[in-house]
């Protein structure tokens, strides 16, 4: 069989660094296989992107990265469709103008991930196969049983007609004023059509779409894209050599498993999330692991104990905790599975609360709403989960499922089929 001719793959990923972790991880994996993958992202995630081999070009600088991560409605449940937007807005033209410049006509695919609007664009305009990668369920529409958000949802077995209503009014009222505003925008400025409800259909509107997750965490719906190939998590936290950090590594050696603590990386304003958990540690006796890039969102000085660290690659250090306090995110949600720890999640908007409901409907962890999320209740919750033993079992099972996980290896499979053999 003749091999396939190197083609210039532009792949493009919105958003924190969760989102962008796994089309890293999708790059190196092409690279190594002989095609000419090119990653878009935010300034932030270029040494990433360049420890694992892969080409980069900045889409927004790492100030207006660090403005984002600040902004106080980020992780509001609808308020936070605005920040998108205004992200959007400010890195529309540029992202235009530098994608449509790498294209190489006849020998160039584009992969996007959910948010990556300007993959769709680009491939309309140039006649590109193009590849549309979803990390997480909570994305894909159905008028079955629909992903859980911030508010209200109708119920799997609630009316069709209430369920239809429900996203047209997501449409009408978050959607078109926000996201879709500005993506019609940046189209009548390059002479395309608008698009009308850019989160239903149009979303998937690609030669092919992956789902980053598998069909066990999140069972296909009756009307899911039919060409939707569900690949299994990523599960890619940085190169195969990173480690913990030594002062970390020591802290762990020093005593019994702690409980770690994540708001995400998405955010720069988590000082009331931190302060509970960490009043949460003194209160029940727990050590701690407060896991931030941000020194003053944590409380100064913190209880014996425990200790704050910048990063660590979840891979290694979750196998060594007795419990996982998160947000909900899909990577972080999915490395707590990976790693069999008992789950306490806190969500805030976007998908996490969708991946909060799966978890508990999994049996391996529980949540607690912000409002809820306040020391005797999180040392009540923690207390639970980790003198639970068969959760503990239920937690060991998923971490088996996950142990040859080949995500990454079958979504480039299933993107090279796309390219032409000579």
């Amino acid at each position: 069989m003749k091999a396939p001719t190197p083609v210039k793959i532009l792949i493009v990923a919105a958003g924190s660094h969760g989102d962008v972790l796994p089309f890293i991880a999708l790059g190196a994996e092409l690279r190594r296989r002989g095609h000419e993958p090119q990653l878009f992202a935010m300034a932030v995630f270029e040494p990433l992107a360049r420890q694992a081999g892969v080409p980069f070009t900045a889409l927004g600088t790492t100030e207006f990265y660090d403005s984002l991560l600040r902004h106080p409605d980020l992780n509001h449940p609808s308020r936070s469709l605005r920040v998108m937007a205004q992200a959007m807005e400010h890195t529309g033209a540029t992202a235009w103008a530098t994608l449509d410049a790498a294209v190489v006509p006849g020998q160039t695919l584009v992969v996007g991930s959910t948010l990556a609007f300007a993959t769709r664009s680009l491939a309309e305009r140039h006649g590109l196969p193009a590849v549309t990668v979803h990390l997480a369920p909570g994305v894909l529409r159905t008028l079955h049983a629909l992903p859980r958000h911030g508010g209200p949802v109708p119920g799997a077995g609630a009316p069709r007609w209430l369920k239809q209503l429900f996203w047209r009014l997501v449409d009408d009222f978050m959607v078109a004023p926000t996201l879709g505003a500005v993506l019609n925008r940046h189209r009548r400025a390059v002479g395309l059509a608008p698009v009308h409800r850019p989160m239903g259909d149009w979303l998937n509107q690609a030669d092919l779409v992956i789902g980053l997750f598998p069909d066990w965490y999140a069972p296909r719906q009756p009307d899911w894209p039919a060409g939707l190939v569900l690949t299994g998590f990523p599960l890619y936290d940085g190169a195969p050599t990173a480690a913990l950090p030594p002062e970390l590594d020591d802290f762990l050696a020093e005593g019994p498993p702690p409980v770690a603590f994540t708001s995400g990386t998405a955010t720069a304003r988590a000082l009331d999330f931190f302060t509970t958990s960490a009043e949460t540690c003194r209160l029940s006796g727990r050590r701690g692991v407060l896991l931030t890039r941000h020194a003053d969102q944590v409380p100064d000085p913190l209880p014996p104990g425990m200790i704050r660290v910048d990063y660590a690659p979840f891979s290694r250090l979750l196998p060594r905790c007795a419990a996982f306090v998160h947000h909900g995110g899909i990577g972080t949600t999915s490395q707590a599975l990976a790693a069999g720890v008992p789950q306490l999640i806190r969500p805030m908007a976007h998908d996490q609360f969708d991946n909060a409901a799966r978890a508990v409907a999994l049996g391996v962890g529980t949540q607690l709403t912000m409002r809820l999320y306040r020391p005797a209740a999180v040392a009540a919750a923690l207390e639970r989960l980790t003198s639970d033993h068969a959760l503990k079992r239920r937690c060991a099972e998923m971490a088996a499922r996950l142990v040859a996980d080949t995500a990454i290896t079958e979504a480039c499979d299933r993107i090279l089929a796309l390219v032409p053999r000579r």
